[in-house]
């Protein structure tokens, strides 16, 4: 009896620490799922995040592939069961989920559930999100399955709130960032352009009279203008957009892919999981480069679909971005963005290749070392 209370206590140890070691929210929503889906021995499991409406404002789930998630369908809203535990905020424990009143079907496309537990998380009154569990290996649920689950649900409420203050920390430092890149722009570039548009001037009123004295000042003109943009290029490669300290590498491409996808008529996909930690340089290259060659074959290959995918190799970090369009033969032609791709690969010590022939489409791989 000991040991298997030991055992319980070190699973539970064990789930918690996974979840602890996240700060991004989406990446916390994602282990807690995983962790007390593996931690009662669970074929499915999935979290519902409540918005200000009584609805779910996210869902994730763990234990279906991508494909099935995507064929169920919406993230589900107000009605049966999971509706109804979103309003009460109670635990729920059933043998069988399909004989509870509450229960009203699920869409075609969704696996089968029996043996059914869900518990909120809390955060005193509040309820930051339900997890669910469902088809227990060796089913079904126990009492004791609903204690184990309330006291992880209960360290999961702690690390799903650290992350949620720690990403409201670093908007707070990105809007203080952004403010010290303005004044930035204005002391030093919008400053130098004011000179060198009056040195100009000078410059054009002295063709006449001398010169000589008009091309020094000319001179000065090219200097300066040099100057200027060498600063201008400095705060450019400072600024970090905004949704990575937000969202991380993973997710802002997802996002990115997701407002695609909706815009245009192609079929935009993604496929990507990286769990390490990369230089902010490097995600920076890597999200522009994977939104210039979606740009280049959503304008320019006449793609029907187009896959985004991120994946790590080894010690590489490996993106690619696949479109099944008209591809070409040798270089693609100029204005395509390709030098800029890869003038951002080599700044961060990676390289890029662009794979195509006519007909049948074109892959453009990013490798950078992690």
């Amino acid at each position: 009896m000991r040991d298997s209370q030991d055992a319980l206590l070190n699973a539970v140890s064990a789930a918690v620490l996974a979840v602890t070691r996240h700060l991004s929210p989406r990446e916390v929503l994602q282990v807690i799922v995983r962790s007390a889906r593996e931690l009662l021995d669970a074929r499915y499991a999935a979290l519902g995040v409540p918005d200000d409406d009584g609805s779910f404002a996210e869902f994730v789930a763990d234990g279906i592939t991508p494909e099935q998630w995507a064929a169920i369908g919406p993230t589900p809203r107000q009605h049966g069961l999971l509706g109804a535990m979103l309003r009460e905020g109670t635990p729920v424990r059933l043998g069988d989920v399909r004989r509870d009143p509450r229960f009203d079907g699920w869409p075609k496309a969704h696996p089968v559930l029996k043996d059914f537990l869900g518990v909120p998380i809390h955060d005193g009154d509040q309820v930051l999100g339900i997890i669910f569990l469902a088809n227990k290996a060796c089913g079904p649920f126990t009492h004791d399955d609903q204690d184990v689950l309330t006291l992880f649900a209960a360290h999961a409420a702690i690390a799903l709130t650290n992350a949620r203050l720690y990403e409201r920390g670093r908007e707070l430092t990105v809007i203080e960032e952004r403010q010290r890149m303005a004044r930035e722009l204005h002391d030093a570039v919008t400053q130098k352009l004011f000179s060198l548009r009056l040195t100009a001037q000078a410059a054009r009123a002295l063709l006449a009279t001398d010169p000589e004295r008009a091309a020094r000042e000319l001179d000065t003109v090219q200097r300066m203008a040099g100057e200027a943009l060498a600063e201008l290029r400095e705060v450019i490669v400072e600024l970090r957009p905004a949704e990575l300290d937000s969202h991380g590498l993973v997710e802002t491409l997802r996002k990115n892919v997701g407002l695609l996808d909706r815009l245009h008529s192609a079929t935009i996909t993604f496929e990507g999981h990286f769990d390490g930690d990369l230089p902010a340089e490097h995600e920076v290259a890597v999200l522009r480069v994977a939104q210039e060659a979606q740009h280049n074959a959503l304008r320019h290959s006449g793609c029907s679909s187009l896959w985004v995918r991120l994946r790590r190799d080894r010690a590489d970090l490996v993106l690619e971005v696949v479109d099944d369009g008209s591809g070409f033969d040798g270089e693609p032609t100029r204005g395509l963005g390709l030098e800029s791709m890869r003038d951002r690969a080599a700044g961060v010590g990676g390289r890029l290749d662009v794979i195509s022939r006519p007909g049948a489409g074109t892959t453009v791989r990013m490798v950078v070392p992690t």
